[in-house]
This record gives C-alpha cells, structure tokens and sequence, in this order.
C-alpha cells in the first residue's frame, strides 16, 4: 500500500502522491471462494493498516477495483463514495462519438475547423495553460512547475504520457491536455485553456483525441472526476459511465482539535462554515485553504 508522508506545521499526512488520481492498498486476486477471497482480504488489509506510522490525517482515493473497505472501517477510518467518469469499451469509435451529448459533437467539429492538435509544444506551454484557468477563478496553481517538470520527466522515460495542445493558424495555443496511462486505462490528470479562446471548442476537440489515443492503445480512458457539478456535466456528456471509488480518511484526536478551531475561527469571524474535507488530487476548484495544506 504505497502512500507519501508529509508534514506540516509539526502534523503527519499520509496521502497520496501529487497528480496521482487513485491509489489505495494492492492485492492479489486469490483463488477459492468469495467467502474465502473476503477473509483473506480482511487479515491482508488488518495486516497493512497495522503497519502504517503514527499520522494526523490518513487519506487517499482508493482504486475502482477496491471495493471491501470493512477493514478500514472497523480500524476507525471513515470513507466517503466519489466519482469518475470512464469509457471502458472503446473499439468502435464511432458508435463512442454517437453516444456524445450533441453539443458536445457540435464543439468538436467546430474546433476541427481552425485549430490543430499537436503534441510537440512542451510541458512549460501546457503549464502556461494551467495557470491560466486557475488565474481565471483567482486561484493559484495547485501544482508548482518543478514538480510537474519532474512527473513529466518520469513519464516520458517511462514512455507513459502525451501532452494535446490546439493550436490555431496564428499560433495561438486555445488548450492543453496531459494524459498518462498504465496497462489498462489512459488518464486525463492536468488541462488548461486559455480565457480568450474558451468558445472555440479546443477542450473539446482534444478529449475526443485523448480518447481516439486510448482506442488506439487498447485501453479504456479515464476523465479522473469530477465532483465540481460543472465539470461533471463536461465529462457526462461523453457518454462515459459513472464510476464509483472510495476516498478513505481518518484523523488523530490532534488533527480534529485543529479542524475544530479552525471552524471556530471562521464563525466568530463571521464566515460561513466550511466542511473539512482532504483532496489530495489537488482539483482545480471547490478546495478549502485546509485542503491546499496537504
């Protein structure tokens, strides 16, 4: 079960690694009985959870695949249920695209019509996109470059990313979409886009490429998320089928102390109360100052 140890302001994290969409405990897929295959998940997972070190906040989004979290449960951790969106079958891309919102089909060919997508325009153009869209909500990135530099640099030896950028006649770059993947799906993990260009369709355009990229490769592809009701409605409209996965978490009495006075804090300034919740995938929007400490 691999997890990242942080700490700040003298409290332990164990979460996840940046830009990592889900990862949770791995088991091998036994012989035997369901009863059987259950019991010796729930000796596997006590096992692991009793090796974890001393932490303050324990959280991560568990794999689709995991779906037995009774051992957590009964240790005192709690679990919220997430979503994604995923397009498992993807061998005929044309009865994909048929499944696609119209508006959706709409954009694509609109954005075909002046910009095209290329994929030698670098990670720095693709960072200039990101912190566009965060600048366009007031926000700063959730990621800095030199981390992402170096993810990108582990990708590409490992032959395991591509980055789609739509650019038009004048060189202008209207969006950028990173995506990696593993044996079985490719993901879609960092976008931009650029405000003056956002009705042109290019976001689209290059998710429809993403997607022919996972046909192409055997795999499934991934929209990883969202929970932000407008950005679910983007990825709905692909047709994708809604996957649930687990965000597993649980915080020392430390921890609740601190979440406590925090909330204290805000309502004797006035401030309407917001609820603590851990988003180690670092999503662009609907994260709380607490969520940017880990």
């Amino acid at each position: 079960m691999p997890y990242v140890t942080k700490k700040v302001f003298g409290l332990t994290a164990l979460t996840m690694p940046p830009l990592t969409p889900r990862l949770g405990p791995w088991l091998y897929l036994s012989e035997g009985t369901y009863a059987h295959r259950l019991a010796q998940q729930k000796d596997l997972l006590n096992a692991l959870i009793a090796q974890l070190p001393r932490f303050d906040v324990f959280c991560h989004h568990f794999l689709p695949e995991i779906t037995n979290w009774l051992p957590f449960y009964w240790a005192g951790f709690q679990q919220t249920t997430r979503y994604t969106y995923r397009l498992e079958d993807l061998t005929d891309l044309g009865a994909v695209q048929a499944g696609f919102h119209r508006t959706t089909r709409e954009q694509i060919r609109k954005a075909e019509q002046f910009v095209e997508v290329r994929d030698d325009l670098g990670i720095e153009r693709l960072f200039e996109m990101n912190k566009k869209t965060f600048a366009r909500q007031g926000l700063l990135p959730a990621h800095s470059s030199e981390m992402v530099g170096r993810i990108d640099a582990a990708c590409e030896q490992n032959d395991s990313r591509r980055i789609f950028f739509a650019e038009d006649a004048r060189g202008n770059t209207h969006a950028a979409l990173y995506l990696v993947w593993d044996d079985r799906c490719v993901y879609s993990i960092l976008a931009g886009s650029d405000p003056d260009w956002r009705s042109s369709g290019a976001g689209s355009l290059l998710f429809w490429r993403a997607i022919q990229l996972a046909s192409e490769q055997g795999k499934s592809f991934d929209f990883e998320g969202s929970m932000i009701e407008p950005v679910e409605r983007h990825f709905r409209n692909y047709g994708a089928q809604q996957v649930p996965y687990f965000r597993v978490w649980k915080m020392s009495r430390a921890m609740k102390a601190v979440c406590a006075g925090c909330d204290i804090w805000e309502a004797l300034r006035g401030k309407q109360k917001e609820h603590f919740i851990w988003n180690p995938s670092g999503a662009p929007a609907g994260r709380t100052q607490r969520d940017r400490a880990f």
